[in-house]
């Protein structure tokens, strides 16, 4: 981080010329966050990390959807600035509010009540039905995506990505890919898809279980709504040694309800006429094997945005072959 560059920047943009206080945000995986205080106003600042893959780690994209939903139901902080001058921070970058609140790394929810966990997983079913509410074309992104055939535009572009990162489950990601591109579902609805919907990616009241703030938008598009929903619920399938998962812990003890309740919660809120097949769940664990695939690259090559990257690209793996295990 270049302070230097960046209180000229705020200086000139934003007319912000105290002093400059930055703080690095740890426990993301992907663009680098940081808290940045100046003349009072405290903002968080997120830039696209060095060497990204093509399309991936679009910030533009994480910038605009934000401002779409500003005045809409679904909460998301009010953005601030976007900047793609590369000479500032070395990658285009962009400004928000902090907003106050609770955000859980652990999606067991430490030091909460068991009537509030549950109350919060619902949360998260209601505000994801929230959002595929949305017209999206009232909303100016018509153009945010294409709308119809999204599973089959994800599978391939899931594939490239892979290759690009010289997975090093290479045949298992081929076997899915097949699978996945054989066994699509008919339904087409088209949504605003966020792409990474889970419980770490949302804030809470700082007292009470409502959600305040829908976080990292990178992956959102125009999608199937299904996917989000799977996606959101892979903790059910997942230890707890693993990446958000859920499944071996004493959910009835702490309040969390099961998959099929979650699940059930959000057809409600949402009305939605599709169901949630093993397809979804597949295509989940697939994009998301892939994902930490890029991460583990990262780590090889040096430019990853966390510490442990290089232990969290390992569950791509595991990812995968629990992906294989619902094809069989």
């Amino acid at each position: 981080m270049i302070e230097r560059e960046l209180s000229a920047y705020l200086a000139r943009e934003l007319g912000l010329s105290g002093e400059l206080a930055i703080e690095p945000v740890a426990g993301g995986q992907s663009n680098p966050t940081f808290f940045v205080d100046c003349d009072g106003r405290r903002m968080v600042l997120r830039k696209q990390p060095a060497n990204a893959l093509p399309s991936a780690h679009a910030i533009d994209r994480e910038y605009r959807i934000m401002a779409a939903l500003e005045s809409s139901k679904v909460p998301v902080p009010r953005v601030i600035a976007y900047c793609e001058d590369r000479t500032i921070l070395g990658t285009p970058f962009y400004l928000m509010d902090r907003v106050q609140g609770r955000v859980f790394n652990d999606p067991a929810l430490p030091q909460v009540s068991p009537d509030d966990r549950r109350a919060m997983y619902l949360a998260m079913a209601d505000t994801l039905a929230t959002l595929h509410d949305i017209d999206w074309k009232a909303a100016g992104l018509a153009d945010f995506g294409k709308p119809g055939n999204f599973f089959e535009r994800q599978i391939a572009r899931f594939a490239r990505q892979s290759a690009m990162s010289g997975s090093a489950q290479s045949g298992q990601i081929a076997d899915l890919v097949k699978w996945l591109s054989v066994n699509v579902p008919e339904d087409d609805t088209t949504a605003i898809a966020h792409g990474d919907f889970r419980i770490g990616n949302l804030m809470f009241h700082p007292t009470e279980p409502a959600v305040v703030a829908v976080l990292d938008w990178e992956l959102s598009t125009l999608g199937h709504p299904a996917a989000d929903v799977a996606y959101s619920a892979l903790g059910w399938r997942l230890q707890s040694s693993e990446y958000m998962g859920i499944s071996n812990l004493d959910l009835q003890g702490l309040g969390i309800p099961l998959e099929d309740d979650y699940v059930a919660r959000y057809a409600a809120a949402s009305g939605a006429s599709f169901s949630i097949e093993p397809f979804h769940f597949v295509f989940s664990l697939f994009r998301l094997a892939v994902i930490f695939e890029g991460i583990a690259s990262r780590a090889r090559e040096g430019t990853a945005s966390s510490t442990n990257a290089a232990e969290v690209g390992v569950l791509a793996g595991i990812l995968a072959e629990r992906a294989m295990a619902i094809t069989s």
